[in-house]
């Protein structure tokens, strides 16, 4: 297939040189109202511009043109993000009761998509990873040990790569659980340029024994916010609940916008030679080289698009503030580190590193304030589940209680630090003194979160044991 076509970006530019009269919502009719804003894309589905949820035209084209890129049996554009994707790929692999092995340091979308299934998820601790001082996936010995305990496994879910960039081997742990007859399904929120050609390039797990997998093109592609791609590599998915619940929990109005980003980001994709990513690489260590000169230490991960940056003296938190100030946005920040994500250059785009290195000469590292190291990595036992399982929640009521009085309740609500998403505390867990200690500490250091809607007046939600 002709890798350079862009079919729904062709027929918008089309319709836009009609110069349409808008008798049809959105509102904006064409960004008329809004001058300020090119909104000449925002358009709904009219004659020639096809209807994600039921397509036979163009966005047909560009969805199979996703799928010879990805070389998947299918592939789907999501305009609700990797979010509605996750949500999607289990409740449509997975029923009632069935247990699941998913990895512990997981999306806060998949708890949420295990629970509306009525799921029996067994987590598996991953493993730490000391020089990058992030959780990275599960060990094989972990996995094989959940096996000799659990039988009739449906589906083990995987995160891969991690937010950082770490994808380990998880070519191995796939096939143990194909061998033990469970489904791969995999978050690959992390992962959509995994296709590129060239060998230090990880693996996307499309290639490596994923029944179905979900990608956040907006994260590491240049896609808009929210645009994503679904991929079913597996006869053993059943597309026909896949395809029903996408259309279920995706918006019946999908924005036109972020499709066209999607078609065009594949087409950016598919063009991206060797030379762009050793062209990227270069870039990267350009600012690695002047981030180090100014007394910052960095970490490569797996992923050569990505960078851990640390000060000596300091939290991730303090390191990011500093980075602002001179105009410098991480993605994230965590305890020791700030995450940088680098853009995938094509050769010859010089602007990106030319205002980085401008911005980093203004750059200048304080003395830290950080007093106390970030408490030790949670130590859970490597196979565990809920102490109160999801089909149990609407049994019990909840209250808020004092942080200090948490130790041995059970959590009513997940608490997430945000950025990555990844919970600190699940609900139906048994909440412990580490949990307790770390959690301080992120508040004391200035971390953001999803859920602990009490935090602010020290308090958190548990279950109570009385209707």
């Amino acid at each position: 297939m002709d890798q350079t076509k862009m079919p729904l970006v062709e027929a918008l530019k089309m319709h836009k040189e009609k110069k349409p009269v808008a008798f049809h919502v959105p509102g904006h009719k064409n960004g008329l109202l809004f001058p300020f804003i090119d909104l000449s894309y925002d358009v709904t589905e009219l004659t020639g511009l096809d209807d994600l949820h039921s397509s036979e035209g163009c966005i047909q084209e560009a969805e199979k043109l996703l799928s010879h890129l990805y070389q998947t049996i299918e592939s789907n554009f999501l305009v609700n993000g990797s979010t509605v994707g996750n949500l999607a790929m289990i409740l449509g692999s997975l029923s009632e009761g069935d247990c699941v092995f998913v990895q512990r340091n997981c999306h806060k979308s998949i708890l949420n998509a295990l629970k509306m299934a009525k799921a029996t998820p067994i987590f598996l601790t991953p493993d730490y990873d000391e020089t990058t001082k992030t959780a990275v996936l599960f060990s094989a010995e972990t996995l094989t040990k959940a096996y000799r305990q659990y039988k009739n496994v449906k589906a083990v879910i995987f995160t891969y790569p991690s937010y950082y960039g770490m994808t380990d081997s998880f070519e191995i742990l796939a096939a143990v659980a194909k061998k033990n007859g469970s489904l791969v399904l995999v978050d690959e929120a992390h992962g959509a340029h995994f296709v590129l050609p060239y060998e230090g390039i990880p693996k996307s797990s499309l290639y490596s024994g994923a029944d179905a997998a979900v990608q956040s093109a907006h994260k590491m592609l240049p896609a808009m916010t929210m645009g994503s791609y679904f991929h079913i590599q597996s006869k053993e998915i059943d597309r026909d609940k896949i395809v029903f619940y996408l259309q279920a929990l995706q918006s019946s109005s999908p924005s036109y916008p972020i499709m066209v980003s999607l078609d065009a980001a594949r087409a950016y994709t598919a063009a991206y030679e060797e030379r762009d990513v050793l062209y990227s690489i270069e870039v990267r260590n350009s600012v690695k080289e002047v981030l180090e000169s100014k007394g910052c230490m960095c970490v490569q991960p797996d992923d050569p698009y990505k960078l851990l940056v640390r000060a000596d003296g300091m939290s991730g938190y303090e390191l990011k503030a500093m980075l602002e100030q001179a105009g410098l946005y991480p993605e994230m920040a965590d305890p020791f580190q700030v995450l940088f994500i680098f853009p995938l250059l094509k050769e010859g785009q010089m602007q990106f590193e030319a205002d980085a290195i401008k911005k980093l000469q203004s750059f200048h590292l304080k003395k830290g304030t950080v007093r106390n190291r970030f408490p030790v990595e949670l130590k859970t036992d490597g196979v565990s589940h809920l102490a109160l399982p999801y089909n149990e929640h609407n049994k019990y009521k909840k209250q808020y209680i004092a942080l200090n009085e948490a130790e041995g309740h059970i959590a009513a609500e997940m608490i997430i630090p945000y950025p990555p998403g990844i919970p600190l505390l699940m609900e139906g867990e048994q909440i412990t003194r580490d949990h307790l200690r770390s959690l301080e500490w992120l508040i004391e250091n200035g971390s953001r979160f999803h859920g602990g809607s009490g935090l602010k007046e020290k308090q958190m939600a548990v279950f109570r044991k009385e209707l």
